[in-house]
């Protein structure tokens, strides 16, 4: 403690950070430098932490007086150091002081502006002094530019003179480097035009100009005519070849283009279009006509011109726009009478020699016309098989005419067909199962074949119009060959009543279902390499979700058919159900006879289905609504079977327990899903709480209402009445114990008004089968919703308590508006029937 850090004074927290810092630069506290806590200022200061820092223990309380005292001797420093600030602050605030500093300032400017005037004096006197040596400077420059202007003139003249000389003579070779010479000196004197010299020098340039191009005119016409009398050697005409590409390019255009002109003469002569040899038929002979024009070209005239000037190109560039003309006059004229295999065959001559133009000239076709195209030409040059593709109409019609051919024999009265053609499997039943028709396969395949034929061709309009026709027989197939097939259900006669359904009928219906799963997977497939190969601007027009969704359709109504089959198959057993005198009853015992051959005729039909089936997803979409379906027809056939009693009711819980065990193994382990284990625990479940009700004894009545409401969940009169039609109980019983119902549960206000029993239908009548209602739509697509259930004979609201497999009734907010008489028809029958029975 000899020495103790100096320390500024803690600042109040009302200061603002401004002052803090600006104290902390006076004070010279630095950032990291910061030793002693108190010379830290900040609002966050800890007092306490720096005395545990100053005395850890008891024995440092020795030093405190010497820390006082210099805490003493810092405080007087600041204040004197607080004392000598504000002093010189008064002194720089002094008015007088102030005023010194203005006048300073204005002498200050003074003195700047008298020196501006003096450097514009000088500035002045220095141009003054330069003036005639500037002119000098510019004159020089004038005469240095006159010097060389009056020498270009001069060498411009002489070369003129020496290219005219050199015209006269034809002297083709020396005229390339003397025309380039002028050209090249007489651009630099085009802006000095208007010089009646220089104009005369300038005109002449181009009549000389004008005199080149109709020597070497005249010179080519001899030459390519072969004239005997006045012969042209072949170097003069390379000569002139280069001559030309010193005249400018678009002389050598138009040379070019007269060469073209006179090389195709005599194709534009021999292939007429109204002549026999230029019609559709002797397309090949165009070809072959320009292949040996090009061969002779190459051998001959080619070799004269400079291999930069690409003629073939240009050669080939004008006969594939005089062919693509003819082509286009003579398709239109063939109209109707234009064949598939003339069109197909032309189309594909066209595009084998367009081929192999590519593959002479290592360029792709479009490009070498679009490379030989004049500037500012009125359309863009295009192949000769875009001629074609107006017409391509043909083609998709013969498509069109084949699918229709393919399928004809699928359709109309032998909706059947497809299924019959494929190899007999009720004959053989060792024979491997037809698991996908041949038909569709069949149809992939040509849809695969001409897809690769007409990307070939087209990636545009026609390759569109093939996906649009590609869809419409998809549609078609749906719909006139799966779909039909399974519109009318067959009735054939059963041989015999253990096993009731028809063994082809359910393997068709798989076949169905895996032939509909081929279809709309391979649909995608086509869509996909369509969108791909087609052009951008079709791309978003081609979608086959449509006719996908068809096969979906056709999926599940396959499905419906399977349902059909298993609803004959178990129709026996429900029969003897509904036909068992459940209140002869004496006694319980094991599960009844009828349970065993239910359970028989689930697993045949079950058995017979699985290997058939590609996609597991359907099977379990099928045991799904198989199990949902066996227990509404179970359910009908416990109302048709009523009165019950308590004995009836508890064999037929024992029943139904053996029933959830069979359905619950049936599906084995790999197509054993949750949804399908807590559907048939949740129809279980409520038939059980059904059940249960009935086996309780009405006597007493408080506690068969009161095992009700906890069962069932409800204060329905409705509902509680048909518990008693089930139970069996006499109509005097009846009417005591709705009183009493209506009693106690008037004060059960936590009671629903409607549960599962709500749609238990009394009166079921005749049973349709396990089929779905019409307007159900059932979702086949993997990760779509699971669809509603085949039969809502069980179906409750979402609000009561035994719905989810519960024995307790709701509570609390769960409970929804309770209505106890909730058909008022029967409320009146009931008030009708108490003021009727005679006193007891």
């Amino acid at each position: 403690m000899n020495h103790i850090p100096w320390t500024p004074f803690q600042l109040r927290e009302e200061l603002p950070p401004e002052l803090v810092l600006s104290i902390e630069r006076i004070l010279e506290i630095r950032p990291g430098y910061i030793q002693d806590p108190l010379d830290r200022i900040s609002h966050d200061f800890n007092p306490v932490g720096v005395l545990n820092d100053y005395f850890p223990d008891e024995t440092s309380l020795d030093r405190f007086d010497a820390i006082q005292g210099r805490l003493t001797e810092n405080e007087r420093e600041l204040q004197l150091e607080i004392e000598s600030l504000k002093e010189q602050l008064r002194r720089d605030q002094d008015p007088s002081r102030m005023q010194l500093i203005q006048e300073m300032i204005s002498d200050l400017l003074g003195q700047m502006s008298r020196i501006r005037e003096k450097a514009t004096e000088s500035e002045a006197v220095v141009r003054n002094i330069t003036k005639e040596i500037q002119v000098l400077d510019l004159a020089k420059k004038n005469l240095i530019l006159s010097m060389t202007i009056l020498k270009r003139l001069q060498m411009l003249v002489n070369a003129l003179s020496q290219l005219e000389d050199q015209v006269k003579e034809k002297r083709y070779h020396e005229i390339i480097q003397t025309l380039a010479a002028v050209k090249q000196i007489g651009v630099s004197f085009k802006p000095y035009t208007s010089i009646q010299r220089i104009s005369q020098i300038w005109r002449r340039i181009q009549e000389i100009q004008g005199e080149i191009r109709l020597k070497i005119d005249s010179d080519w016409e001899r030459f390519y005519t072969q004239d005997p009398a006045r012969p042209v050697k072949p170097s003069t005409i390379i000569d002139a070849c280069l001559v030309i590409d010193v005249l400018g390019s678009d002389i050598r255009a138009q040379f070019i283009e007269r060469y073209v002109a006179l090389e195709l003469k005599e194709y534009r002569r021999i292939f007429r279009s109204t002549d026999e040899a230029g019609q559709l038929d002797n397309l090949s002979r165009r070809f072959a006509w320009f292949r040996r024009l090009l061969q002779t070209h190459e051998t001959e005239q080619g070799r004269l011109f400079p291999a930069e000037w690409k003629v073939g190109w240009f050669l080939t560039a004008k006969f594939v726009e005089i062919t693509r003309d003819d082509m286009t006059v003579l398709l239109s004229k063939a109209g109707s009478k234009l064949s598939v295999k003339q069109l197909l065959d032309t189309l594909q001559e066209t595009m084998d020699f367009e081929a192999s133009m590519s593959r002479k000239y290592a360029t792709l076709l479009p490009e070498i016309l679009k490379a030989t195209q004049p500037t500012g030409a009125s359309r863009l040059s295009k192949t000769i098989s875009s001629a074609f593709e107006p017409h391509m109409g043909v083609f998709i019609d013969a498509q069109d005419k084949a699918l229709s051919d393919m399928l004809s024999q699928y359709r109309g009265s032998k909706s059947r067909s497809s299924l019959e053609a494929a190899p007999a499997s009720s004959a053989d039943e060792t024979a491997s199962p037809v698991l996908v028709l041949p038909s569709s396969t069949e149809l992939f395949y040509f849809y695969a074949q001409t897809l690769e034929q007409c990307e070939k061709l087209f990636t545009g309009q026609p390759l569109y119009d093939l996906s649009v026709l590609h869809k419409k027989w998809l549609k078609i197939y749906a719909e006139d060959v799966l779909m039909s097939s399974m519109k009318k259900p067959t009735f054939v006669t059963r041989r015999s009543i253990e096993s009731r359904f028809d063994m082809n009928e359910l393997k068709n219906a798989c076949t169905l279902i895996n032939t509909a799963d081929y279809c709309q997977t391979t649909a995608l497939e086509l869509e996909e390499n369509i969108r791909e190969k087609s052009d951008e601007f079709f791309k978003s027009k081609i979608s086959f979700q449509d006719e996908r969704d068809l096969f979906v359709s056709a999926i599940s109504t396959a499905i419906q058919v399977l349902l059909r089959e298993l609803d004959a198959t178990c129709d026996s057993a429900f029969s003897n159900m509904s036909r068992t005198a459940w209140t002869a009853l004496k006694s319980v015992s094991g599960q009844s006879g009828y349970v065993e051959d239910l359970v028989n005729a689930i697993e045949q039909v079950v058995d017979t289905i699985k290997p058939l089936v590609e996609q597991k997803r359907y099977v379990r979409n099928f045991l799904d609504k198989a199990s949902s379906a066996v227990f509404a027809k179970f359910t009908n056939s416990l109302v048709k079977s009523r009165p019950l009693k308590e004995i009836g009711a508890e064999q037929l819980l024992i029943d139904l327990q053996a029933l959830k065990v069979a359905l619950l193994k049936i599906p084995g382990e790999a197509l054993t899903t949750t949804n399908y284990t807590r559907t048939v625990a949740k129809h279980t479940t409520r038939l059980e709480a059904l059940l249960k009700v009935i086996v309780t004894p009405v006597d007493p009545a408080e506690g068969f209402i009161l095992n009700y409401t906890l069962l069932i969940g409800d204060a329905s009169f409705t509902n509680f009445q048909k518990i008693l039609d089930l139970k069996g109980t006499t109509k005097t019983e009846q009417n005591d114990l709705l009183d009493a119902f209506l009693t106690i549960t008037s004060t059960k206000t936590d009671l629903a008004s409607t549960s599962f029993l709500s749609s238990l239908d009394m009166d079921p009548g005749h049973i349709t089968g396990l089929t779905s209602p019409a307007g159900s739509r059932v979702s086949l697509i993997p990760g779509g919703p699971t669809g509603e259930s085949i039969l809502a004979t069980l179906g409750s609201p979402p609000a009561t308590g035994p719905l989810a497999g519960s024995d307790t009734p709701p509570r609390g907010d769960q409970t929804a508006k309770r209505e106890v008489f909730s058909d008022f028809k029967r409320f009146v029958s009931f008030a009708v029937r108490r003021e009727t029975l005679p006193p007891s």
